[in-house]
């Protein structure tokens, strides 16, 4: 029985619009991260350097909180939960972007914390390449993102997939996206759809590959 669906993928990867798309069609209750409300993230796609630790620590706290809150108060009038992130999404993003000295810091406050956080039933990746994803970023317009540079988003693809391998508590789907159009084309979604609830997976990584 799903009860905690999570839906992660890269920057400009669609996760938020599938999220959307699940809670609406499943009566999920949804979970949207609230970076727009993070008062460091113009600021840090200006200066990284100075702004990554302030940063990820705030991302760090909202992401913990609000999982913890949301499953807690899981109604009856909602059949399951879906997230447009995870938890571990603050180590991944915090490795890739904060100096050595203060990776190890915010890690040993992260490892503090991270196995008292609901594991989800099913964690859904999607991946789509570089070129997709800066299409995607210039598309939905959000003048701080305008300038990410695909050297960042391979980085972070790096640390989702080291994560990936490091991680044996819950099973992970990795959907390859590229190509695919989940928004606009309804047999993509439900490509996507029966790959989610139709099928059991291992603990890991499982990979699909839509055609």
């Amino acid at each position: 029985m799903m009860r905690f669906l999570v839906i992660e993928g890269n920057i400009g990867a669609g996760k938020t619009t599938l999220s959307k798309m699940l809670a609406k069609e499943y009566n999920a209750k949804l979970i949207l991260e609230q970076f727009a409300d993070n008062p460091f993230l113009p600021k840090f796609y200006d200066n990284q350097e100075r702004y990554s630790f302030p940063l990820e620590l705030s991302f760090l706290a909202d992401r913990y909180n609000q999982i913890k809150h949301e499953l807690l108060n899981l109604d009856l009038f909602h059949s399951f939960l879906v997230a447009d992130y995870y938890f571990a999404k603050s180590s991944i993003f915090a490795q890739n972007t904060l100096k050595d000295d203060e990776y190890h810091l915010f890690r040993q406050i992260f490892d503090m914390v991270f196995d008292s956080v609901p594991k989800p039933d099913l964690y859904v990746y999607l991946h789509a390449n570089t070129n997709q994803l800066l299409r995607n970023i210039e598309k939905r317009g959000r003048s701080y993102e305008q300038n990410i540079q695909p050297g960042y988003l391979e980085k972070i693809q790096n640390g989702y997939f080291t994560f990936f391998k490091q991680n044996l508590t819950f099973p992970i789907l990795v959907i390859d996206t590229t190509g695919i159009d989940f928004v606009n084309n309804y047999q993509h979604y439900r490509l996507i759809k029966e790959a989610v609830f139709n099928s059991d997976y291992k603990l890991g990584i499982n990979r699909l590959i839509l055609k």
